[in-house]
């Protein structure tokens, strides 16, 4: 069975970030109107804190009530039965794939340091995005373990 990808609105873009890093992917639109949403659907799941909204979208819908980010990962998490998939983490600005690159491909793309202290690189196919695991790495896996 493939994966679920899901259509975040506008009130919920930290959440479409974190699927995104659990390699999810997360279509969000922070501006489009209901009927728009509803139209462009189409076999992703709307994740959204409008209760009405999820109602018109039907199955697809999915109504979270808490605006705490853990308590709205952990409910998608557990009502879609995710985990991370850290191997094939998506673009948290574009929701495009990653891909491991050489790390000479972006010596010219990240500050001497970074690229002096780190060993591996991903690139975003869409947007060009460069991504290495950061001091902030350690934070992203302690909130998914916390979560999942």
């Amino acid at each position: 069975m493939p994966d679920p990808s899901f259509l975040l609105d506008g009130m919920l873009g930290s959440l479409a970030r974190w699927l995104r890093i659990m390699g999810y992917d997360s279509n969000y639109l922070r501006d489009e109107e209901d009927s728009a949403l509803l139209t462009i659907l189409g076999e992703r799941y709307l994740l959204t804190r409008d209760k009405q909204l999820a109602q018109r979208a039907g199955p697809r819908g999915f109504y979270l009530e808490s605006d705490d980010l853990d308590v709205q990962l952990s409910a998608v998490v557990e009502r879609f039965g995710l985990r991370p998939h850290l191997e094939r983490t998506r673009c948290t600005a574009c929701n495009g794939p990653l891909e491991k690159v050489p790390k000479d491909q972006v010596k010219e793309k990240v500050e001497e340091g970074t690229w002096s202290e780190h060993q591996e690189f991903w690139t975003c196919r869409e947007c060009g995005k460069v991504y290495w695991h950061g001091a902030h790495w350690k934070n992203i896996r302690n909130r998914l373990d916390r979560i999942s």
